[in-house]
């Protein structure tokens, strides 16, 4: 109880620390008055009670460290990704982001068939590959999900949130004069210009490719992540090793009544 205590502290006093950030970046933004950024800290303050809010519903409690990892993750998209401009400035950034989330969500995935339900009995839980194959799948659906949401406010809001790729070649069925679905290889690229109807002109060195290598690029690294976890997270459940690293992670259900039930694993 001592150790679950000093964790608590730990996971509020980084809490704290976060959300002073948030709110002095929100006073900047106001004072600025940069509207759309001072209402992303605003997103941002909302999210950080998403994992009280996760506990409470679900009837879960979330370690330490999942609680750090989720908050630090908020604050690294939302404040250093969008308003410090992290995702333009360090082309890698969303890449480590979308690894972590696949991370962070086959973690959540462990507990998914433990949740309290009165039809299916606690002690019948899923055998542990299936709990780490129901937890791998889980979480790249997860990251499946969030591109259709970028697609859909790319198209519907007119944003950017599946980033271009400048690239050096690619190949087309569409140049074929042919048409015998044939695909044509263009190579060495060296500039593209794009006119618009109102006179703009754009001059990119190489081809713009609208979102396509960024989606996969971020479903890989995803399904990548999700794997990091489920393997050791496998092991930990199977072998029922509580000090694993993978079991610091996995959040734990609360039995019926018993708010301080061990983990299961």
């Amino acid at each position: 109880m001592a150790e679950r205590a000093a964790e608590g502290r730990i996971s509020h006093a980084v809490w704290l620390v976060l959300r002073t950030l948030v709110i002095l970046v929100a006073v900047r933004c106001a004072y600025q008055q940069q509207w759309e950024l001072f209402f992303t800290c605003l997103l941002t303050l909302l999210l950080f009670l998403a994992p009280p809010f996760v506990e409470r519903k679900l009837h879960l409690r979330l370690p330490a460290a999942m609680k750090i990892s989720l908050l630090l993750f908020i604050f690294c998209a939302e404040v250093l990704g969008e308003i410090a401009c992290f995702y333009v400035k360090y082309p890698l950034w969303d890449t480590m982001l979308h690894a972590v989330n696949g991370f962070l969500f086959a973690a959540f995935g462990f507990c998914l068939a433990d949740l309290p339900g009165d039809s299916v009995p606690h002690e019948n839980s899923l055998p542990p590959v299936f709990l780490a194959l129901a937890a791998f799948c889980f979480s790249v659906t997860v990251g499946v999900v969030w591109e259709f949401f970028e697609f859909a406010m790319d198209r519907l809001l007119m944003l950017d949130m599946q980033k271009d790729t400048v690239l050096r070649g690619f190949q087309s069925v569409t140049l074929d004069l042919t048409q015998r679905n044939i695909p044509v290889s263009v190579r060495n690229i060296t500039e593209t210009v794009i006119r618009t109807a109102d006179g703009q002109e754009y001059v990119i060195a190489g081809y713009l490719d609208v979102g396509l290598t960024d989606t996969v690029k971020d479903l890989l690294v995803n399904l990548i992540g999700a794997a990091v976890f489920s393997v050791p997270g496998y092991f930990s459940v199977r072998q029922k090793r509580k000090n694993s690293l993978a079991a610091a992670f996995i959040p734990v259900v609360i039995q019926h009544g018993n708010r301080s039930a061990p983990p299961r694993t």
